[in-house]
């Protein structure tokens, strides 16, 4: 096995294509190509975590933060960044980030905090735009059926809980080859028309390629002719953030009490209450303070995420209860997740959970 093979594997839970612009996620270190030992996975990669995966014999670190997040114009060991990228390649260590492809996954980093307040009638919270396309090609009317079935296998054509979806409008093609051309029907030098099916699909972007040959490897043309267009429908299953329902409601300071247990965090940072129970909840792991506006039009009760500024918390306004749990709390039990995710995909291989706390807040 090698590193892409884990790669692969990763990409199938959260593809990169849904990666925040900002982000920078994937191989940020090493050889996609090196045979893998063993894996360590880690919030984040410090040079603790780099010396544990020296010691366990693992030459991958799928780490959730990226090591390598603003350019690096000089790497002299001058800041932890740099070492720990030095210390890496001095130990053959490939380093694989997945953040915010993460983040924005349906079963990613927001589905599992859901779980941990056992949350139901789970949703996205913001869903991503963007991810869906559109191809629209053009087909030799009895060669449809077959174009079709291979754009279905290759992911096209999934629209929510329904598969094999297309709309086929039928009318005539035509064209001229030139003496370079080589038609499968019809021949070069003379005007031809062919009764024709225009097929359109939908497909999610990261599916772009193996749609594409697909396509171009079951048209018969010599030159397929299509098109794709993004469209700015919204995916109901990519997007940042995610509401839920507790089972029960529950009484405002009791909620809050069991957020703190179920996080174990040192402390809450949390805004005006107010009288009603908790029901609905919103959450965002990591920095979330962008999202406050989605939390309260979604009708939460209560936004759990972390890093709220002062002037952050003003914007509760009485109609929700912003709870700043902390940044680590609220993404501690990724790596947990992701071991878990790997073995059921790898079987019979080293997948180690880093024990390096790597929380940089200390409190007293």
């Amino acid at each position: 096995m090698i590193v892409q093979d884990v790669i692969n594997h990763l990409h199938d839970l959260a593809p990169l294509s849904y990666a925040e612009d900002f982000d920078n996620v994937g191989l940020l270190v090493g050889d996609k190509n090196q045979k893998v030992n063993g894996i360590l996975v880690t919030l984040d990669t410090l040079e603790a975590v780099v010396d544990e995966a020296i010691e366990n014999n693992c030459n991958l670190i799928v780490s959730f933060h990226p090591i390598i997040f603003k350019a690096l114009k000089k790497i002299t060991g001058k800041s932890y960044v740099e070492r720990v990228v030095i210390k890496a390649i001095k130990n053959n260590i490939s380093i694989f980030s997945i953040h915010t492809a993460l983040d924005n996954a349906i079963e990613g980093v927001n589905s599992i905090i859901c779980d941990q307040l056992a949350l139901e009638n789970k949703r996205i919270l913001i869903p991503q735009t963007g991810t869906i396309k559109k191809l629209q090609t053009y087909v030799p009317k009895e060669k449809a059926l077959e174009l079709r079935e291979a754009l279905f296998n290759a992911g096209a054509g999934s629209l929510g809980s329904y598969e094999s979806c297309s709309f086929n409008v039928e009318g005539k093609g035509t064209y001229l080859g030139n003496e370079d051309s080589n038609p499968s029907m019809g021949k070069k030098g003379e005007f031809h028309s062919e009764d024709e099916t225009s097929i359109s699909v939908i497909f999610k972007k990261h599916l772009e390629k193996q749609v594409l040959k697909a396509l171009l490897t079951t048209h018969p043309y010599e030159e397929a002719a299509y098109e794709i267009f993004t469209l700015n429908n919204t995916d109901a299953n990519t997007g940042m953030g995610m509401v839920g329902e507790l089972s029960k409601p529950m009484e405002v300071t009791k909620c809050l009490e069991f957020v703190k247990n179920t996080f174990k965090s040192a402390c809450i940072r949390y805004s005006k209450l107010s009288s009603k129970q908790i029901k609905k909840i919103a959450v965002l792991g990591g920095s979330g303070s962008f999202a406050i506006g989605a939390a309260k039009a979604s009708g939460a009760d209560l936004f759990i995420t972390a890093d709220l500024k002062y002037h952050d918390f003003f914007t509760a306004e009485g109609e929700i209860i912003l709870a700043d749990i902390g940044h680590y709390e609220s993404e501690q039990f990724t790596k947990s997740f992701l071991v878990d995710y790997l073995s059921k995909k790898i079987t019979n291989f080293a997948i180690i959970l880093s024990k390096t706390n790597t929380n940089p807040v200390k409190y007293l």
